[in-house]
């Protein structure tokens, strides 16, 4: 700098920061030699404090407003610097701004899959992705702690940082949640509450606060999601016996319309013919035969079995099964005694109890 900016610098008196980016987080003001007159006027707008730092040390806090900068309102200035000349000389300090409001949508991913053990698919890896919202905290803390001596410190400068802390307690939340893979995407608020309450002590060390974190999208690798549709489509299809009687019809249809299509009327007709008998020997085919149901009996506290309905009501009309003996099979959901399993209630007749002894009167 010249002769003129240096007086130039020591006669501007306003101190003052206009922001027009949104991802600057902290602001030092910029002068000639870091001098500033007594009694400049500092003005501190809405979503900014300013901090005074005197020989590598902060000094004073200032909050939203203006501030003529005199012994009255600088304490701590005051009593580390001894103002010769009447108090009236000018003094060295650095003036930090720093920006109060919310940065939003910070993003936050997965570089590389993490692995998880799901109940149903085994080993899988996934990909997620979302968003976060941060604002300063702690200004002193900040200042210590991350931007130490840049005069300019962006979101930028602390969002590999913080992608990195995130990432690391979702991983270990998301594989001790246990929650099925195809149940995550009705898990995402949950999941973003309890990762936000997880990590906001450790941003708050930083000086920062995590107000919210969004879980937009939790995915699989290609390959899985291709198996997924296919095992989805299935399910779609359902019985594969009646879709191939469907699509069969739908190609008799096509060839009666077009029996020309294939290059002659006889070819046309021919394929019509062998369709139609095709589905004709489907339609024919009788469905396979209903396996028979067995049963296991539980005698002398020992299981045994199987039997099937037959064989079981032979050991109820021989006695080796009462009505209280228990029985079990794939339909019963648990070990039931056999006066209430439906298909022998009906063997065990409804007989009277016996006849009381009649009381004979004494002589």
């Amino acid at each position: 700098m010249g002769l003129l900016d240096k007086l130039f610098g020591e006669f501007v008196d306003v101190i003052e920061w206009l922001d027009d980016s949104d991802d600057t987080m902290v602001y030092r003001f910029e002068r000639y030699g870091n001098e500033i007159k007594y009694g400049a006027k500092l003005t501190v707008r809405e979503s900014q404090v300013a901090i005074l730092v005197n020989e590598g040390r902060a000094a004073d806090f200032f909050e939203p407003g203006m501030y003529e900068l005199e012994t009255n309102n600088m304490p701590i200035m005051t009593s580390l610097e001894n103002w010769p000349h009447g108090f009236d000389s000018p003094f060295k300090a650095e003036v930090y701004f720093f920006n109060m409001h919310r940065f939003v949508d910070l993003k936050w991913g997965t570089k590389n899959p993490i692995m998880l053990r799901d109940q149903e698919f085994g080993p899988v890896r996934l990909r997620a992705f979302g968003s976060y919202t941060v604002r300063i905290n702690d200004p002193l803390t900040f200042i210590k702690e991350i931007t130490g001596t840049n005069g300019h410190f962006y979101t930028t400068d602390i969002s590999d940082q913080l992608r990195n802390l995130i990432l690391s307690r979702f991983a270990t939340i998301l594989g001790e949640s246990k929650i099925p893979i195809l149940d995550l995407a009705a898990n995402y608020d949950d999941l973003s509450e309890y990762v936000t309450s997880r990590i906001a002590s450790e941003f708050l060390e930083y000086g920062l606060e995590i107000t919210k974190l969004l879980v937009e999208n939790i995915s699989l690798p290609k390959e899985v999601e291709e198996a997924l549709d296919k095992r989805t489509s299935m399910g779609i299809v359902g019985n594969l016996r009646n879709y191939t009687e469907f699509q069969t019809a739908e190609a008799i249809k096509a060839a009666a319309e077009n029996p020309s299509g294939g290059g002659s009327e006889g070819l046309g007709l021919g394929m019509g013919f062998a369709i139609a008998n095709k589905m004709g020997n489907t339609l024919s085919t009788p469905p396979p035969i209903p396996s028979e149901t067995t049963y296991f009996i539980a005698i002398d506290g020992k299981q045994t079995g199987p039997v099937n309905l037959s064989e079981l009501e032979s050991k109820v009309k021989s006695k080796v099964i009462n009505k209280n003996t228990l029985i079990w099979n794939q339909q019963l959901i648990q070990w039931t005694p056999a006066i209430k399993v439906a298909e022998l209630a009906n063997l065990f007749a409804i007989t009277p109890p016996p006849i009381p002894e009649q009381q004979v009167e004494k002589k």
